[in-house]
């Protein structure tokens, strides 16, 4: 999408002037999985973080009960992301792909270095050596992925988490919206906080009318949770370029509580099998969701380095 063509859909969407949007908009070198070539019109701040992402690697094997298989996404493609996003600290989080195998991941933070942070996926059976071993290679949280099924299943939640709040890591989870709902309970008793991916899926057309954005806005008010602002794509009935359908439930979290958002591109976006999003246009919803300019700096950059312990 040319950028002029960019530029008019989030100004439609907002309904006045983004503050915060730069000035012409240069091509960027071509980014694997990510559709057009123009750099974001937002600006991105000093440190800004991209909090959720992906490295495949065929170098590692595929976990038997894998259902997504996608190819090889690399760290030097993930880098040219970086470049044409302006992010330059990120969030490796271990795919449903490689179940527990946790190696692909801690490869690519050995790549990042310091400025990533790692995600991964374990099961109960995991010893306490394996998570120190894995705190030191600078992962922060478990993910359990309970929309793709296979590795982990809810009923480790409560335990594992009980493990890992020793050492200040995290809950993350990917669900459907059913099933964040009816583990409520589960959620507000937890001794770490959870992180919900992709808005928390909230399905529309409901949107912030459904149980779901209700109990999670609850629980980011309380200081339980946080909220990756992240894949508009998925369960988006109004799909690119503005996911306007998505904007209520991002700007509603953002009213809520901004001091428990961070962003996600979801690259190399494995659940999109043909057309890959534009990544300049999900980051430039930002300026959508959350147009105050200290806002979207405290998402992208103080946020993130509170949870996942950026220096």
């Amino acid at each position: 999408m040319p950028n002029h063509a960019r530029r008019s859909v989030l100004l439609t969407l907002s309904g006045a002037a983004v503050a915060g949007l730069g000035g012409p908009v240069a091509a960027a070198a071509p980014v694997p999985f990510s559709s057009g070539s123009e750099r974001p019109t937002l600006a991105a701040p000093a440190d800004a973080t991209d909090c959720h992402h992906h490295i495949y690697d065929s170098r590692f094997p595929i976990a038997k009960q894998a259902t997504l298989k996608p190819a090889d996404a690399t760290v030097a493609d993930y880098r040219l992301l970086q470049q044409r996003l302006g992010t330059t600290r990120n969030v490796v989080v271990q795919p449903s792909t490689y179940g527990t195998d946790n190696r692909c991941m801690l490869d690519a933070l050995g790549q990042f270095g310091s400025r990533s942070r790692g995600v991964a996926v374990v099961t109960t059976d995991v010893d306490d050596a394996e998570l120190k071993a894995l705190n030191a290679a600078g992962v922060r949280g478990i993910r359990f992925n309970l929309a793709q099924g296979g590795t982990t299943t809810i009923d480790m939640v409560d335990p594992l988490a009980g493990r890992v709040a020793g050492l200040g890591w995290h809950i993350q989870v990917n669900a459907p919206a059913e099933t964040i709902v009816a583990a409520r309970d589960l959620w507000r008793r937890l001794p770490c906080p959870v992180v919900f991916d992709h808005l928390a899926h909230v399905p529309e057309p409901g949107g912030i009318q459904d149980p779901t954005y209700a109990l999670v806005s609850d629980l980011l008010q309380r200081g339980k949770a946080w909220v990756k602002l992240s894949g508009a794509y998925m369960n988006s009935l109004a799909g690119p370029p503005g996911y306007a359908d998505k904007t209520a439930v991002a700007q509603g979290y953002v009213r809520a509580a901004p001091e428990r958002l961070v962003w996600g591109s979801d690259w190399p976006h494995p659940t999109e099998k043909t057309d890959k999003p534009d990544d300049a246009i999900l980051f430039d919803l930002l300026a959508v969701w959350a147009p105050d300019a200290a806002t979207r700096s405290r998402i992208l950059v103080a946020n993130p380095a509170e949870l996942y312990g950026f220096g």
